[in-house]
């Protein structure tokens, strides 16, 4: 039994190096073909004498005009290539919102205050407390304010609290650390599903820093989880049309007038996952900016799965037969999920994976469909293009599944896992606390690749790529400053 294991453990190794080598033959392949053509030119120009170069520069001098007009046509070409080409979209600094000690929920606060509500059924209580053992959350997350009373007090009022004291924590953190004014702000993106007053969160923030009257702002709702990687694509679109220019992106979700008091199962699980948190991105067109910014922005992939009706349904938010109001999850949601997966890394794939990468997805694919349909289709491996990830920490199940679907290490899913454990589900903002757990990790270099990937209502899966453009440091006033040491921990299965 011992002599078959080691076997296969011997033919498995022998595989991968074999994989190793085909991937580095493949990927230098250019340059290993060019090495024998620069040697043949070096020795050609070597036997070259003094009387032939004379005798070339002679026949230059005798076709002017065409050297005239080779030259033209190659400045009238540079010109219009930069005046024409994208312009690179730099993230200076970033800041998420650290929550107050006093708004925590440990678990078993959590069952005493949903009991003494009085709204839940015993069959529900019962479901909320397996739930919430099993949902990766630890005893750290945290509510919103007004949730905290008995009975709770889920006002408009309390909602604009809760969303001010998130996304003006934030921006001041921000603003502090980059020394950038508001005032310096063209464009100003913010982004949550479930809050949309009036006047806009948008103008709250315009009027509480008193922006210029001439920002380009605007304000996503309900595009779900997701909604943070489809802002950044809006001020991305934005920063190409204005030069010179800065953008704010804000992510939130606000839960003080979004928890359900009812007892249909499909609509408590929010009540399990969400919690309090934001994010604000700055990010800038200025190419003096590159020196001093973290990451540049690479690609942005948006899969949109809504002409779908399962896919539309999968998450959405509606009033239960006495009519409370919240958001179902459907049961197939993970399926959809995975499909939006497979349909957005069809379009991303061929952007970042090696060549090596994409030769062997598209053989297996051919003889898949022309020489035998049980062949499997080859599962690209994206360790190849990323060595970071960022999943949404939507909840244990869906950073499971997808680290079962992209054959990632335990290592690659850390930081999904230990966001959602610290802080929960804060919707989309998660991505964000993931990037500054790496980097209060230590572990983001020069170099490096970031995938950050998102699922959201409607149904969407979206991707980020950034580029980091210097070993990154935790800004001051990270999330993970005071308790990173204690990261990653055991959790429980």
């Amino acid at each position: 039994m011992n002599g078959e294991r080691n076997s296969s453990n011997n033919r498995v190794l022998k595989l991968k190096y074999v994989k190793l080598g085909y991937h580095y033959l493949i990927t230098h392949l250019l340059k290993l073909c060019l090495v024998p053509l620069m040697a043949l030119i070096i020795v050609q120009a070597s036997r070259l004498s003094l009387n032939d170069i004379h005798q070339t520069w002679l026949h230059l001098e005798h076709n002017l005009a065409y050297v005239v007009v080779l030259s033209a046509f190659v400045l009238v070409g540079s010109t219009v290539y930069f005046m024409t080409r994208k312009r690179s979209v730099y993230l200076v600094d970033y800041a998420c919102y650290l929550p107050p000690s006093k708004l925590k929920v440990e678990h078993d606060r959590f069952m005493k205050h949903c009991k003494l509500m009085g709204c839940f059924d015993e069959t529900s209580l019962v479901f909320l407390d397996k739930i919430l053992g099993r949902s990766g959350l630890g005893e750290e997350t945290c509510a919103p304010e007004a949730m905290h009373y008995l009975p709770p007090k889920p006002s408009m009022e309390a909602a604009r609290q809760e969303t001010e004291q998130v996304m003006f924590g934030a921006l001041d953190t921000l603003f502090a650390n980059t020394n950038v004014k508001p005032k310096d702000i063209g464009i100003l993106v913010v982004n949550c599903s479930l809050f949309n007053p009036t006047p806009s969160l948008s103008s709250m923030i315009i009027n509480k820093y008193k922006m210029r009257g001439n920002i380009k702002s605007f304000n996503l709702g309900g595009m779900g989880c997701s909604a943070s990687l489809i802002a950044v694509d809006l001020a991305k679109d934005m920063l190409q049309v204005h030069r010179n220019n800065y953008a704010i992106v804000v992510s939130t979700e606000n839960i003080t007038q979004n928890w359900y008091f009812g007892n249909k199962k499909a609509m408590l699980l929010p009540n399990c996952l969400f919690r309090v948190g934001g994010a604000v991105v700055l990010l800038s067109n200025k190419s003096v900016d590159r020196q001093k910014s973290k990451y540049k922005l690479i690609h942005v992939v948006r899969t949109h799965c809504g002409a779908n009706n399962k896919a539309f349904n999968c998450v959405r938010q509606e009033q239960d037969d006495v009519g409370k109001t919240g958001v179902s999850l459907s049961k197939d949601l993970m399926t959809i999920a995975g499909n939006a997966l497979k349909s957005n890394i069809t379009t991303l794939g061929p952007l970042v994976l090696p060549v090596s990468e994409q030769i062997l997805f598209f053989v297996t694919l051919v003889a898949h469909k022309l020489i035998n349909a049980k062949i499997k289709s080859y599962i690209p491996d994206f360790k190849l293009a990323f060595e970071h990830f960022c999943i949404h920490a939507g909840g244990r199940a869906v950073i499971d599944e997808l680290e079962k679907n992209l054959q990632l290490l335990p290592v690659h899913v850390e930081a999904s896992r230990m966001t959602l454990h610290r802080f929960g589900n804060t919707s989309s903002s998660s991505i964000w606390y993931e990037l500054a757990y790496m980097e209060a990790k230590g572990r983001m270099r020069k170099g490096d690749r970031v995938w950050q990937i998102a699922f959201g209502s409607g149904f969407k899966c979206n991707s980020a790529v950034w580029l980091a453009l210097k070993n990154v440091k935790p800004s001051c006033n990270s999330p993970w400053e005071g308790c990173i040491h204690g990261y990653p921990v055991q959790l429980s299965l």
